[in-house]
């Protein structure tokens, strides 16, 4: 697949902004090229320099854990930011479309609002699972891209792999599996697939197992040619220096996220089967998440009861499919004591 034929025809003639950093690559003792402060900051760590546009160091540090080369990653001011992206580069406004999949993440239908691109919704199933032939109808020569979250927010299962892989083989646009919290799945990331499949773009983050969410750093992986146009169309600058240094300081404690992952699943665990057992809890959907999707008696009644008690869930109730559902996160294992107390108390 020419990926390059993708893209609309103002991106395929854009010729990107330069940087002062694009233009010279290098050590020097005199930096007088980008309009910098070169008396320093008035922070105890200098900041008075613009960062690395391409955050190789950073990107490189992500390669040896993920088992992706550089060129295939492409780092974003949280996934949101690769997710508009997308828009922008493949989705040509009022013109072209994109399928998303409800219930799922809210940002796709978001961005295309946005970018002025028209959303076609083809609903999951009640088993929350694809619908494959609603998903091929809905397709057109003017679909560009299909959204797919694996594991699902808010409902938390996996995506059906061989489902996922008859999409990819099938469909002629780009396909956006979003893994954000894949570190919790017992489901393999489809990372291992990106040599197969030119069109396949495979999002993760570090604000859910990595404990980052305040630095807003997402991470795109696929073929080079996406992640070339991804790089042409992103402003110039768009990981500060602060957030690439903490990434690179976090991605040095694997051994203390692995054990909060640990952690995280067996609470997931004890909690499911801890919350089946309360009389206002209809039903608790399986999840290979860090969250837990349940359907309540009265959604808006439990989730006014626990803010009253200055406990925070989600209320899902008014979600497609998810009509008298709250999403709980898995909180520490005190936390998940004290929210089972307070819905016992209810």
């Amino acid at each position: 697949m020419d990926i390059n034929n993708l893209q609309r025809e103002n991106i395929k003639r854009l010729r990107p902004y330069s940087t002062a950093r694009d233009e010279y690559k290098g050590q020097a003792s005199i930096f007088l090229d980008a309009n910098e402060n070169g008396f320093g900051s008035p922070l105890e760590q200098n900041y008075n320099r613009y960062p690395d546009p391409l955050q190789l160091d950073l990107k490189d540090a992500i390669s040896k854990i993920k088992g992706v080369p550089i060129e295939n990653t492409f780092l974003g001011n949280g996934s949101d930011e690769a997710i508009d992206l997308l828009f922008r580069a493949f989705c040509e406004p009022g013109k072209d479309n994109v399928i998303i999949l409800p219930p799922t993440y809210g940002m796709y239908e978001v961005s295309a609002d946005i970018n002025n691109v028209e959303v076609r919704k083809v609903n999951l199933l009640p088993n929350f699972q694809l619908d494959l032939d609603g998903i091929a109808e809905a397709m057109d020569e003017h679909t560009k891209l299909i959204f797919i979250c694996s594991p699902n927010n808010p409902t938390g299962n996996a995506i059906i792999r061989t489902d996922v892989e008859t999409i990819l083989a099938n469909f002629k646009g780009l396909v956006v599996i979003d893994e954000a919290y894949i570190n919790y799945a017992r489901q393999k990331t489809f990372i291992a697939e990106l040599t197969e499949y030119s069109n396949l773009v495979i999002l993760q983050t570090f604000s859910k197992a990595w404990g980052l969410a305040a630095l807003r750093l997402g991470m795109a992986f696929s073929a080079r040619p996406v992640i070339d146009i991804l790089n042409k169309v992103k402003p110039p600058y768009n990981i500060n220096q602060a957030t690439q240094d903490l990434a690179l300081d976090a991605l040095k404690n694997v051994d203390q996220v692995n054990e909060w992952i640990k952690t995280t699943v067996q609470e997931r665990d004890l909690l499911s089967i801890a919350l089946a057992t309360l009389p206002l809890v209809k039903k608790v959907y399986p999840s290979d998440a860090n969250f837990i999707l349940i359907a309540v008696e009265n959604a808006a009644q439990t989730y006014g009861a626990l803010v009253e008690q200055g406990i925070i869930i989600r209320d899902r109730s008014k979600v497609t499919l998810c009509e008298g559902c709250l999403r709980i996160t898995i909180g520490t294992p005190t936390e998940n004591k004290t929210l089972l107390q307070a819905l016992k108390s209810l």
